[in-house]
Parts: C-alpha cells; structure tokens; sequence
C-alpha cells in the first residue's frame, strides 16, 4: 500500500512551517519530515530521515519543488535517487506526480523552466547593476561616514547604560 509521505522546508527560523504542513495534510501525508535550512545546503536530516523512513512505491509529496531543491541538477539528482530507491514524488503546487511516465516528463520540463527562469532573474541583475555602475552609481548600501559612525556608537553606549523607560514615554 502506498503511503504519501510529507517534506516540508523554510530557510530560516523567522519562517514558519504551519502552511507547508497544512497543505502537506490535507493532500493526505502520513507523516511529515521537516528542514530549517537554507536552500542551498544539499544535507537535510529531515529529508534523509524521510528517505530512510520510506518504503518501496510510497510518495515524497512537497507543497512546491523548490522545497526539494534550489537548482535543476540537485532536483535531477533528488528524483534520481527517489527513483532508484522506488519512491515517487508528488508536486501539490506544480501538480506533478513522478510516479507515472507523463509525471516524470512534466516534472523535467517544470525542472527546466524554473532553471531557465532563475539565470533569467541572475541575468536580469547582472544587467541592472553594470547599467548603474555606468551612470556612476555605486550599487549596494550606502556607506556610513566616520561621524555618523561615532555617533550612533556613542548613542548605543548611552542606550546600553540609560535604557529609556518606554512606559512613561507613551503613557
């Protein structure tokens, strides 16, 4: 019997899981592996738990496929080893299920288009910022100058030794 295993991944702890999780359970996961980590790390303990815990023909099912990975090659690598290993993988966002021939096709074209759309987007940037660079532009922030720098340093001081009482202020 197949079971429909969840993944679920934020980069950061500011970011919250509860929408991933939600979704992951109503399309029926029985359990739901989850990373706090940046994309761009390869090792995640939630999804090699995820790939340990499975059995023969159950399903990695993610909300979207940039939770599986940030690039075309990782995603390849990733559905690759599922394969082996003889575990689908459900897309609920791309609407793919690589389980079945035309899934596995539609996944590889949706792979490819999310790679082409992100050297698009790096391109793009690449471009904005040697046209501002041509106008005389310094891309990036701005640079503090000394005595501003003194200064928010001496106020941090008399913050850290002063702490204003915020309650009277207000009220």
């Amino acid at each position: 019997m197949t079971d429909i295993l969840g993944y679920a991944r934020v980069s950061t702890q500011q970011q919250d899981l509860d929408s991933q999780k939600a979704r992951l359970t109503k399309a029926g996961t029985i359990r739901i592996f989850e990373d706090v980590i940046s994309g761009k790390i390869f090792k995640r303990p939630g999804l090699e738990a995820l790939i340990a815990y499975a059995r023969e023909g159950d399903l990695l099912c993610v909300v979207r496929l940039d939770r599986l990975g940030r690039s075309l090659k990782e995603l390849l690598e990733t559905v690759e080893y599922l394969k082996e290993c003889k575990i689908g993988l459900m897309s609920l966002e791309e609407k793919i299920d690589t389980s079945s021939a035309a899934g596995e096709l539609v996944f590889h074209v949706f792979g490819a288009i999310a790679h082409f759309e992100r050297r698009l987007i790096s391109e793009r940037t690449k471009d904005g910022i040697n046209a501002a660079r041509l106008k005389g532009k310094i891309p990036g922030r701005p640079t503090l100058d000394k005595e501003k720098l003194n200064s928010a340093l001496k106020l941090i001081g008399l913050l850290a030794t002063n702490p204003p009482n915020f309650r009277q202020s207000i009220c």
